[in-house]
């Protein structure tokens, strides 16, 4: 048992118990000690990010099944199991968590004083409740622990350090989205294990189930992770859960949560139902074409710099929805298939997980020393603050996937299958793409460039060393992902 132990920590459990660890070590420090506090959640977390690359070491390339595939029985029943894997799209989703994870304690490191003990440990359960959903094989806990994350994200991040007075209201509406779409998920996987008689998911996929009973299951499962993605109507809960987050908690909602929604696509509703995939792709194709059309005229009449970046993260979810079913529905195995729209819509969404992060930094910076996020209230910024003029510029190219950034490289593949399939669609997209170059060109103009407005702002300072060191890895992942 002890040796089994030992080789599955050396596999995958490493990443995964590592923060748990961390976590269980706070509980004895007082939570007068703040700075040992800090010191072992950031180092906890480093090793965390410093493990996670590890798999690729031994990762076979050649192959599209899931690697390192550990089993724990953890319920009273034969066929339901704690099953653990990697393959080439969960690695790299375990990589972007582990890696902005010490982002966030570094971001909230002098922030947050009060409660800086339970900012820490929330931080690093959600850590680990991120890492197993990514490795799960299990539907079953696959369903059980997303709907955990909302618990320590942004029930406790939200409500208690959150901005606004709001707060509390944003936190309630998160929840309530999250938790009544995944109701229809619970009874899909129900209705999959009494079919298949397990819940692993190695065998519910090779399990053929019936068209109608395929229609169903997709339906009951896109109605949780068209909520996560998020999709055109259900999407309201995204900007208001960004303007009372605190800047940690959007980095990790833009970077991480947003992704379990097309995760999940790629992960059952496409591979394990793929004639209902190809009968529901032009239902797809209608609400992702409105969502990208509609949120990019939105996000140009939004005057918080929050919500600009809130509802351009919907357009780029939503072109990436796009590009997954564009692809999948040409094929039977879609996750074999490495070609345009599904291999184009893993690196959007990497490059996403790094660009909106860094939007979101930047304008968290602005906050914390102008107390403001109305974008009237700026302007000129260059030439007080040139070292985060800079950053932002870099960053907003990517956001409006200018060529040669890693967003442009994810998503000029997915404008390729999309038109291979439906180029009505592939042209809303494209014109989407075109918005968002206008309102990201407008939004950087208004806040960097131009006058400075002294009536607002009266204090001006550079990034400083912590500042520094935490967007020096988004430069370099950035030119990583390309």
């Amino acid at each position: 048992m002890l040796e089994h132990f030992c080789e599955c920590y050396s596999d995958l459990s490493g990443p995964i118990l590592c923060p748990v660890l961390g976590s269980i070590t706070l509980l004895f420090i007082p939570n007068s000690r703040i700075r040992p506090i800090r010191l072992i959640g950031l180092c906890a977390s480093l090793i965390t990010f410093l493990y996670s690359p590890v798999p690729r070491i031994q990762f076979d390339p050649s192959t599209a099944k899931s690697q390192f595939v550990e089993s724990l029985r953890w319920l009273p029943y034969e066929n339901i199991h704690f099953f653990l894997g990697i393959d080439g799209i969960s690695l790299f989703f375990v990589i972007l968590t582990t890696f902005l994870i010490p982002i966030c304690i570094l971001v909230g490191w002098s922030g947050m004083r009060s409660y800086g003990k339970e900012y820490i440990t929330a931080s690093l359960i959600r850590e680990f409740l991120m890492i197993a959903v990514f490795r799960m094989l299990d539907p079953l806990l696959f369903y059980v622990l997303p709907e955990s994350v909302p618990i320590p994200m942004f029930t406790i991040i939200i409500g208690v350090w959150g901005s606004r007075q709001r707060k509390i209201k944003a936190a309630y509406q998160f929840f309530l989205y999250t938790l009544l779409g995944s109701v229809f998920m619970l009874l899909a996987i129900l209705l999959i294990l009494l079919q298949t008689g397990t819940t692993d998911l190695q065998i519910s996929l090779t399990t053929e189930f019936s068209e109608r009973r395929q229609i169903f299951l997709w339906i009951a499962s896109f109605a949780s992770f068209a909520v996560k993605v998020p999709m055109v109507p259900v999407h309201i809960w995204l900007p208001e859960a960004h303007v009372e987050a605190p800047t940690a908690g959007s980095v990790i909602l833009a970077g991480i949560l947003l992704k379990l929604g097309t995760y999940g696509f790629l992960r059952f509703s496409i591979p394990m139902f793929p004639e209902a995939t190809l009968c529901s792709t032009p239902f797809i194709y209608t609400p992702s074409a409105i969502a990208i059309i509609y949120t990019s005229l939105t996000t140009s009449r939004q005057i918080d710099l929050k919500k600009i970046i809130a509802y351009s993260s919907v357009a780029h979810m939503n072109l990436v929805t796009i590009g997954m079913f564009s692809r999948a529905a040409a094929v039977r195995s879609p996750i074999l298939s490495y070609g345009h729209g599904i291999g184009g819509s893993i690196p959007p969404m990497l490059s996403h997980g790094l660009v909106s992060s860094a939007l979101f930094l930047c304008v968290g910076v602005l906050y914390d020393r102008h107390k403001t996020r109305l974008v009237r209230y700026y302007g000129g910024s260059v030439s007080t603050m040139p070292n985060l003029s800079t950053i932002s510029f870099s960053s907003t190219l990517a956001n409006m996937s200018s060529p040669g950034t890693s967003s442009f490289i994810g998503e000029f593949p997915i404008l390729v299958g999309a038109f291979q399939r439906n180029s009505l669609v592939a042209t809303l997209a494209a014109l989407g793409m075109i918005l968002g170059a206008a309102y990201s060109l407008w939004l950087y103009n208004r806040a960097v460039s131009g006058n400075l407005k002294p009536d607002f702002l009266h204090k001006f300072s550079d990034l400083n060393g912590r500042e520094v060191s935490i967007f020096i890895p988004f430069l370099v992942g950035g030119a990583t992902v390309r």
